[in-house]
């Protein structure tokens, strides 16, 4: 397995290999949005509640999640809901309705919110052409303020959707965070660490599994933000589905 780009663009190398790493100049291209743009949304992560369902008791992550349906190239936003996925897909909070607090008005108002959001729409959809994505939103901070953190603490997964979207925001004073994608019925795989904000990994749910390894901290302050957005055809994730 091989991180790189085809000539005939992201989705076609997502088709074909499972995953791709996008840098940021070729995020914000597919999006059709600035780099600073999206940059404004930054600061956002440091108004997020802690997430109180760790279930190995740890206090090292904050959260906000809102969904959205994407259909005819419009954007909107769904009911809140709980965050739900079956133990098949994770073992450590599956089968739990999770309520986290909704993503907040100031970044859903946001221009750069809506060109990224729907940007990775159609770029799915020109991978695996569909009608409508159901869509979660996971702002994520993983924090060293207590030693370790955990970005991914049920391990190498799936997430039960049709494709994913991690998206770094920022890095600041930690080590460690390798970035592992492996293919989900094979023995070949890839590891990186993403650094710089706005660098975005794409993956084929079905194709892949992927972690990301626990940080530690490298100075003051230590943590890692990101954006983790997850995409499913045949409606949203719930214990009836």
């Amino acid at each position: 397995m091989k991180l790189i780009r085809s000539n005939e663009g992201a989705a076609a190398t997502l088709h074909q290999v499972g995953c791709v790493l996008l840098q940021p100049e070729e995020l914000a291209e597919e999006c059709r949005v600035r780099l600073e743009d999206l940059s404004s949304l930054s600061p956002s992560w440091n108004q997020l509640p802690r997430d109180a369902h760790l279930r190995d008791g740890g206090r090292y992550r904050f959260r906000r999640h809102s969904c959205f349906v994407h259909e005819h190239d419009s954007l909107q936003l769904a009911p809140h809901r709980a965050h739900w996925q079956p133990t098949e897909y994770n073992a450590l909070h599956g089968g739990m309705e999770r309520w986290f607090e909704p993503i907040s008005g100031e970044v859903l108002q946001a221009p750069a919110w809506t060109a990224l959001v729907s940007g990775l729409a159609d770029l799915f959809a020109r991978a695996r052409p569909v009608p409508r994505w159901y869509i979660e939103a996971h702002q994520f901070r993983i924090d060293t303020a207590e030693g370790i953190g955990r970005p991914t603490p049920e391990g190498a997964h799936r997430d039960g959707v049709d494709y994913v979207a991690v998206v770094l925001v920022n890095r600041f004073n930690v080590r460690g965070g390798e970035t592992r994608v492996f293919e989900a019925a094979g023995i070949s795989g890839v590891r990186f660490t993403m650094s710089s904000p706005w660098t975005a990994l794409l993956l084929d749910d079905a194709k892949v599994i992927h972690e990301t390894t626990p940080i530690q901290n490298d100075g003051p302050g230590g943590v890692r933000d990101t954006l983790v957005l997850t995409f499913r055809e045949h409606g949203f994730q719930s214990p009836s589905s």
